[in-house]
This record gives structure tokens, sequence and C-alpha cells, in this order.
């Protein structure tokens, strides 16, 4: 085993030649500590304690103060559109736009989705109706979207997956035709782009999150952007209780409002987006032309024609080819502190209280249950580096190599 000298996180290069040498078997770690696949960037840490001793001087910590005014401007100008809400995470932003649209009754959504989409539905007592996902996009498909349509629809909301956009023009023509709302849930999809257009503008509106995951973060935060005014003031009333002025509340609202440090957060992302950006697309890069070589392992494809933020690594593992399942190959990284992630599993469709509402959901979701079964999520980011990735796809490589082994460990561990 060759060794070179390295960071804190990883004391040598492992290079497998034998399976007792990866860590499942007691092999030494690839990585000394845990690698996660949501580690925040950061950005200029100067100009942002800049930014918050102005906030602590300045004493405004909330309440639509000059900082969230900026930030929602800067996120308006990406987007181009007119107006953008900026909100306390994105949570809320679902559920304050689903609110102003007059959602009610049953809402279309996808299963394979994070299952904030479908919560923000159900909290306001709303049916999410679990629709398939198109095999190769993993966005929502149309045609079965449209077979889902009851007389108690009311709108259908499409995830921008992984950052690729929507079949967008589809569900727009079945929302128009059919008198429905649409809105998107774009929490994966900021500065990300659906032919040369930015997300943003696309239905009655969108929303993003800016979760510290998110390769743009405010800490915590979101947003909801929209064409339509009447439609923003609406929500501004109902993200700060109704309040209209200092003592008139118009509105039924609820507190959703970003704060001045999460702004500021915001704008220093901001600052760096392009170095962030450009260190995704030279990881997605690397990972795609090394996980070629394995075999039964693929790479979820960007249109890297479209803007992209390449935030997300995600590669499918066809088992029959490779020898083991992803299941397997997260147990592997794991053993090596790589925390590869099993998105989104089990499906929404298989978490409460869905489950126990709509036990039979998954009967029409095959797509959602193969995805389900099969697809992981891999460290990337400002703070992975292609030596790192190279170290990954080596232990990955490896333990297909020698499937049969790894197998049979897998078995001894789990009875043992």
């Amino acid at each position: 085993m060759a060794t070179i000298p390295r960071n804190s996180r990883l004391s040598k290069i492992k290079t497998v030649s034998k399976p007792e040498q990866l860590a499942l078997f007691g092999g030494q770690p690839a990585f000394s500590s845990r690698v996660h696949v949501g580690r925040p960037n950061i950005g200029d840490k100067a100009r942002l304690y800049e930014r918050l001793d102005d906030i602590l001087e300045r004493r405004w910590l909330t309440n639509g103060g000059p900082y969230v005014q900026a930030f929602e401007t800067r996120v308006r100008e990406m987007c181009n559109v007119k107006e953008c809400v900026a909100t306390c995470n994105g949570s809320i932003a679902l559920e304050i736009l689903i609110r102003a649209l007059g959602m009610t009754g049953e809402v279309i959504v996808p299963a394979y989705t994070f299952v904030a989409t479908a919560h923000a539905l159900q909290w306001q007592e709303i049916k999410p109706v679990f629709c398939d996902v198109d095999p190769k996009t993993h966005n929502l498909d149309p045609a079965r979207v449209e077979e889902l349509i009851t007389p108690r629809t009311t709108g259908i909301i499409g995830v921008h997956l992984w950052g690729n956009p929507c079949d967008v023009e589809a569900l727009e023509e079945i929302a128009k035709r059919r008198g429905l709302k649409l809105m998107f849930d774009a929490a994966h999809a900021f500065a990300c782009s659906h032919k040369g257009k930015m997300i943003g503008g696309f239905g009655e509106a969108e929303t993003f999150s800016f979760h510290a995951t998110k390769f743009f973060n405010t800490f915590e935060g979101g947003a909801i952007v929209t064409n339509d005014s009447e439609l923003a003031e609406k929500m501004r009333l109902m993200r700060n209780f109704g309040f209209k002025s200092k003592d008139k509340v118009i509105y039924l609202g609820s507190n959703g409002k970003m704060t001045e440090i999460c702004a500021a957060m915001g704008l220093t992302s901001f600052d760096a987006m392009d170095d962030f950006i450009a260190s995704g697309a030279r990881n997605y890069e690397h990972y795609s032309k090394h996980i070629a070589r394995i075999p039964g392992l693929s790479v979820v494809p960007h249109d890297t024609s479209e803007a992209c933020n390449y935030h997300y690594m995600v590669v499918q593992v066809d088992e029959a080819l490779a020898g083991l399942s992803r299941d397997d190959l997260v147990k592997v990284l794991e053993a090596e502190n790589v925390l590869a992630r099993r998105y989104f599993y089990p499906g929404v469709h298989r978490m409460e209280p869905y489950l126990s509402l709509q036990p039979m959901a998954g009967l029409v979701l095959p797509v959602t249950e193969e995805l389900s079964r099969t697809i992981m999520v891999l460290p990337t980011g400002d703070a992975f580096s292609v030596e790192e990735i190279d170290r990954l796809v080596n232990v990955v490589e490896e333990a297909v190599a020698h499937a049969p082994a790894v197998r049979a460990e897998l078995e001894r561990q789990s009875n043992a």
C-alpha cells in the first residue's frame, strides 16, 4: 500500500489490491474522520465577519432589514423575476406558497423527493397524490400526472431534482388545460437554467432552499420567486403575521421571515458562488470520468449546455452488473468513513404518515421504487478535492472487483 503525506482528514492514499485491505474487512479506513455528503460551503469568512459586525452595530437583526432587502434583490436579479420573498427556510416557503395559491383537496407531487415537499401539503390538510417520475430525468412524468387528475385536484408541484429541470412545458400545458395551479419546488435548482431561462420564473412561482447543506447557503433559509406581484404581496403579509403596517393586521399569517444574519451569509455565498459552481463542475467531471470504468455504476448526468450548480453527485447502481447492491456499497463506504446517502430512500410514500394513509401507493410508483433502491449520493463541493475523489472511487472499484468476498463479509457481519 503506497503512502504520501495528506491533510488531517486522510492519512494516506489507499490502493487496495486485496479485499482484506478494505476497511470492511478490518483494514485502515481511507478517511480518518467522517466525510458527509452535505458539508457546507463557507466563502470568505472575513467578509462575512464584516457584515455581521455591521449588523450588530446597526442593531437591526430581523424584520426586513437592509441585508434581507439586498439579498432579495440579488436573488431576483439572478433569476430574472419581478419578485423575491425571502423566508426563514425552504419548508416555510413551500407552505406559504401553497396557501397563497389557494391549493386545497388534492395536489399531485412526486414521491421521489425530500419529505418536506409532501409535508408542506399534509400540514395544511391537503392530500399529496404521489406521482411516478421519468426514469431518465427523475422528475415528474407528465403522462402519469394526467392520469392522476380528479375533480378534487387543485394543483401540481414539480420538483427540479438534482438541479435538472422538470418538463416545464408539458406540465404548464396540463395545468392550463385542466385549470390547475402549478408551482415548482426548486430546492436543488438555485442558479440552474432551463432552455436558457433561469429557474425561478416557471409556473405560478418557485421556491428555493438555502439550507446549510446546499451548495449556496444562508445558514438556514429559503425564498419564493415569482412574476406575480399581487401573489408576492400576499406572501409578504403571510410571512409576517399578516401585518400591513405597524398596528394593522389584514391577513392570516405566520412568522416566516429571514434574519439579517442569514441574509449576510447569503450575500457572502453570492460573492463565492462562481467558485462553488466551478469546484462542483470539476468534481462532477472527475467523478464521471472515473466512475465510468466501474461495472454497474453510472453517473446521473447534467445538461452541461445549461447553467447548473453541480451540487449533487448522483450515482445509480445496477446490482446485476456490479455484483453489489447500492446498499452494499453504502456500507462499504461507511466503513471507510464516507457517509454516502441513499437519496430519497425509501420514497416519501413509504414514510409516515403517508405509509398509513396511502399504503398501496407504491403499486403505481415502479420507477420511484427502483430509484429508491439504486441511487446513492456521494460527497462533493468546495471542501472535497480531486485527490479525495480518487481515493473514494478506488474503494468502490475494488469493492466491485471483489464483490463475492464483500457480499460474504456483509452477510457475516449482519448475522454476527
